[in-house]
């Protein structure tokens, strides 16, 4: 008799009908009526309570599997118990005083036997007491543990099982606001499992803190450092797993259901790109078509090239949007050397060193520790035939920062300097070399001495481009940072002829907002606008008065000299000539004597209103000195200063691509050297190192390439059949032939073709002998 059904000697005690009634049935009537069906609850729970106890007892036998030599060996056994586990997790909701001791009967049955079990067996009580879970019976807490050795077992729908009840169960609990409690509690579970040497257990473990992790879930300084101790773990496993993550953690992309920020956030985070109308005008109604048609295009890459260098800024350079987990180490010191000293006595295959190497270089790059033993360390490996020798060189610069001595660095600097730049080097290596050596002395500028640079700077006139470039790109910056280095040649215009780096361990306290000049410059320019508006409003409404009182003859003369004298000169004001009237000075109009008095008032006006100008400018070049009384910015004061930027930079990115005229500041175009947190913040990678040249192709190559270009072509045809199968109208020239002729044109062309067919019809018969002698 299939144990799911329920017969009629099972229910005599009920008085119920002989009819049977399958489990999903009486399941269904059970919710229906739950006082109703009480004794068959109990008549189902007894049965799943014995086949457990028989379970458990083979268990206790030392059974190596509960299929082969047990109950489990019938598969419709472990059918029915995987049936009754299933249907009473439905029901318990409905009998919560009956069902009481359920979930932790079901959770010691699944630690207790869930390796001997048949899988199918297994998977069904796992899905029963995720069920109950979901429905909050059970917390999570305390079934975490039983999930984790779940996952270690062998079976794969399981293991998908297991995972993803965890990453759900703990990303619902934290979906409206964060338990700090409960996540305390499962991150114990899961970090002392990650602890443990069981190398299955510990592994099951990272996996899923790094999921976490990455989902944002458990996105704080805690997780953090325990994936950090993972890379100390005795298994060389579990070690190169959290390697990776920390190196790959800025290329995870995002899954789809992860905790995204809201609307109003990603409105904010876009990037907005301010050009000016002026621009805009030009591009679309200036010039001819062809000319607005690269107008267009223009503003377009324009346009595009700003996006991506803001939205490369925000992630690189922003220190609110820019995160990785080795930014939460508390002890960012200790855990560098500690990994550095792994790394001296490991014997490890080269790629894992080489994780190692990285993970120590961008530690020490991101908090500016001082690692004097990792530079030496790297010095044994710069060699231009050395394996993976651009990301050796990228961790060799991410690794250097302004807090670090120049003498530590100055071996490895001069072993790239003379293994890689000189002329028996092939140009890759020293289009390489000239790349790191700009790098690192960007960062450490006291590096470079004078006749080092002279001669780097030679290899500017390589007739290889990407051997020139890295030479210019050295003079590029050292014209910035310090131009006294340079020859006078390639010295150029620098923006700050006596610049100097810094020496060690000197430190610029700021003493104000940066790009807080912008905001002053913008009111100084609003404040003249508006002082010019008063002044014309002045002159404007004076005009038309006229003055009450009249003066004495000899006042009249004495103040019509100086009116005169003023008249003569045109007054400025904001680059816009105006005369005592107000009105536009034309030349050749003449002065008429009536108009004096009206003349005299209007001076006064306007030398009145002269002086307020001038006053307001000294106002205002007192405010570029003291920007503030109290020194404080207010949120539209800041919101403000990022308008003028994005503006400011616009008006470069314009000039730069020849849309606008470029600004006679030679501050507007100058290269910007990022600050030494930008620069700690900066991952640099080996492939911007390389130089990406363009190899000769082999002849074979060139043909192969002929050969697609023709198959994707079309077929050669000549000028005329190509003109024939013009569709968008005639040409020019077949327009002319079938032109209309005027009728005067039409009757000479027919008598010059008469006239021609006469004289041939005349000497057509005739042939030409000589000339006749004379008789």
């Amino acid at each position: 008799m299939p144990a799911t059904e329920v017969t009629a000697d099972a229910l005599s005690a009920s008085g119920r009908t002989s009819e049977k009634l399958s489990l999903p049935t009486l399941q269904s009537k059970m919710k229906c009526d739950p006082e109703g069906y009480e004794t068959e609850l109990n008549l189902i729970y007894s049965q799943f309570k014995s086949s457990v106890e028989l379970f458990q007892q083979q268990a206790a036998l030392n059974f190596t599997s509960v299929v082969s030599g047990g109950v489990g060996s019938d598969p419709t056994v472990a059918k029915d118990l995987g049936d009754r586990a299933m249907f009473l997790a439905h029901v318990t909701p409905f009998y919560p005083n009956q069902l009481l001791n359920y979930p932790k009967e079901l959770v010691e049955f699944l630690r207790s036997s869930a390796r001997v079990l048949p899988s199918s067996l297994r998977v069904t009580v796992t899905q029963a007491l995720i069920l109950l879970l979901n429905r909050k019976i059970v917390a999570i807490k305390e079934t975490l543990a039983l999930f984790m050795e779940l996952q270690v077992l062998t079976d794969k729908p399981l293991k998908e099982l297991a995972f993803s009840h965890i990453i759900h169960s703990i990303k619902r609990m934290n979906q409206k606001h964060k338990n700090e409690t409960e996540n305390r509690a499962l991150q114990s579970i899961l970090f002392s499992m990650l602890q443990e040497e069981d190398e299955k257990k510990a592994m099951r473990s990272l996996v899923t803190i790094c999921d976490l992790h990455r989902r944002k879930v458990w996105f704080d300084d805690r997780t953090a450092n325990a994936i950090c101790r993972a890379c100390f773990h005795p298994s060389s496993r579990i070690m190169i797993a959290a390697l990776s993550f920390l190196l790959d953690y800025e290329k995870i992309e995002q899954d789809n259901d992860s905790d995204e920020s809201s609307d109003e956030e990603e409105a904010i985070q876009q990037h907005h790109v301010v050009v000016s109308k002026e621009a805009i005008y030009k591009a679309n109604n200036t010039g001819t078509t062809s000319s607005k048609k690269k107008k267009k295009a223009k503003l377009q890459r324009v346009i595009r090239s700003m996006k991506k260098k803001q939205r490369i800024s925000s992630e690189r350079n922003d220190n609110l949007n820019y995160y990785s987990p080795l930014n939460a180490l508390t002890d960012a010191q200790g855990f560098a050397e500690k990994l550095f000293s792994r790394l001296q006595t490991c014997s490890e295959r080269f790629e894992i060193k080489m994780m190692m190497v990285k993970v120590v270089a961008r530690t020490v790059g991101l908090h500016r520790l001082i690692l004097l033993n990792f530079y030496p360390f790297l010095q044994k490996y710069v060699q231009p035939h050395q394996r993976d020798v651009t990301n050796l060189l990228a961790a060799a610069v991410q690794a250097c920062h302004d807090m670090v001595p120049p003498d530590a660095v100055e071996p490895l600097f001069k072993q790239i300097v003379n293994q890689f730049v000189h002329d028996k080097s092939r140009t890759e290596s020293i289009a390489v070399g000239l790349n790191v050596v700009r790098e690192i002395c960007l960062r450490i500028p006291l590096l470079m001495t004078e006749d080092l640079l002279q001669d780097l700077v030679l290899y500017k006139k390589s007739h290889e481009k990407a051997v020139s470039s890295a030479a210019r790109s050295l003079i590029s910056l050292f014209r910035e940072i310090c131009p006294s280095l340079l020859i006078k040649k390639d010295r150029g215009r620098p923006t700050d002829p006596k610049a100097k780096p810094k020496a060690f361990g000197e430190v610029t306290v700021p003493s104000d907002v940066p790009g807080a000049e912008l905001l002053l410059d913008d009111d100084v320019s609003n404040a003249s606008d508006e002082d010019a508006e008063s002044i014309d409003a002045d002159i404007s409404t004076q005009g038309g008065s006229e003055s009450e009182e009249e003066d004495d003859d000899e006042e009249m003369g004495s103040e019509e000299d100086e009116v005169s004298d003023e008249e003569e000169e045109e007054e400025e004001v904001d680059g816009m000539s105006i005369d005592s009237r107000g009105s536009e000075k034309r030349k050749g109009q003449k002065r008429k004597f009536e108009d004096f008095d009206e003349e005299l008032d209007g001076a006064n006006q306007s030398l009145r209103a002269l002086k307020r100008l001038a006053g307001a400018r000294l106002e205002s070049e007192a405010i570029t000195e003291e920007p503030t009384t109290d020194g404080i910015l207010s949120n539209e004061d800041f919101q403000r200063i990022k308008e003028l930027k994005a503006k400011k930079d616009a008006k470069v990115a314009l000039a730069n691509h020849g849309i606008l005229k470029k600004s006679s500041d030679p501050k507007s175009t100058v290269f910007k050297v990022p600050t030494s947190d930008q620069l700690s913040l900066k991952r640099v990678d080996g492939y911007s190192l390389e130089a990406n040249i363009r190899k000769k192709m082999t002849k074979e190559e060139r043909k192969a390439l002929i050969k697609a270009g023709r198959e994707d072509g079309e077929k050669y045809q000549s000028r005329a059949a190509t003109k024939q199968k013009k569709t968008g109208g005639l040409s020019n020239q077949q327009k002319e032939h079938k032109k209309a002729m005027p009728l005067a044109a039409k009757r000479s062309k027919i008598e010059r073709s008469r006239r021609q067919k006469k004289l041939k019809a005349k000497t057509a018969g005739k042939q030409f002998r000589g000339r006749k002698a004379w008789k």
